[in-house]
């Protein structure tokens, strides 16, 4: 097995991980941010590292497997929703915004078996698909370190530092909310020429 192809099973070990640290009873505070959501911001920052670096590995040394080409956009999918679901349990992201990415995940995941089975061409990341990866990944990191909640800053009782940081999350959350449903809609024309 090649490294890019263990980086991305190292991407998958961390989910569980990263999922298991608020039952740990880990308590204390860094800079009034709760020491358990830094941990598992933490581990999600190197799980998305490893996601760029695996990609750029395979290219770079001609690595590019079957295995990888199916479990990389796996383990990217695994990592950001168990993150997202994270969030709403923690009561900082609306359960509305995760839906809306399965949904998109599963539309591209069925239009991928279509495009197998029939021979077609997969269709690469449209600029919605790149603007989608890129905002999700800081939204997320952010909302972990962020002490309020989604949308809060419309509420007009947030000081300004807290203020400032809950603007850009809930910002960058509406914004690959947006680029994940026009990304999702290039798939799906796509898709429906394929059937075609």
């Amino acid at each position: 097995m090649n490294l890019p192809n263990k980086l991305t099973i190292f991407r998958i070990i961390l989910v569980p991980i990263m999922v298991i640290i608020p039952f740990l009873g880990i308590e204390g505070k860094f800079l009034g941010i709760p020491l358990e959501w830094l941990i598992i911001d933490l581990i999600f920052i190197i799980a998305s590292i490893t996601d760029k670096l695996d990609g750029y590995l395979a290219r770079k040394n001609n690595q590019i497997t079957a295995f990888g080409k199916f479990l990389d956009p796996l383990a990217d999918k695994i990592l950001v929703l168990a993150a997202m679901i994270m969030l709403v349990e923690m009561g900082k992201l609306p359960g509305w915004i995760p839906i809306i990415v399965l949904a998109r995940e599963f539309m591209v995941s069925a239009y991928r078996l279509i495009a197998v089975e029939k021979g077609g061409k997969v269709i690469a990341a449209s600029n919605w698909g790149k603007l989608k990866t890129v905002t999700q990944m800081f939204a997320i990191i952010l909302a972990f370190v962020d002490l309020n909640s989604f949308g809060s800053c419309f509420t007009g009782r947030l000081q300004s530092g807290d203020l400032v940081l809950n603007i850009i999350v809930t910002v960058m959350m509406i914004i690959q909310t947006i680029a994940t449903i026009f990304s999702g809609m290039d798939y799906m024309k796509g898709a429906k020429d394929l059937i075609k």
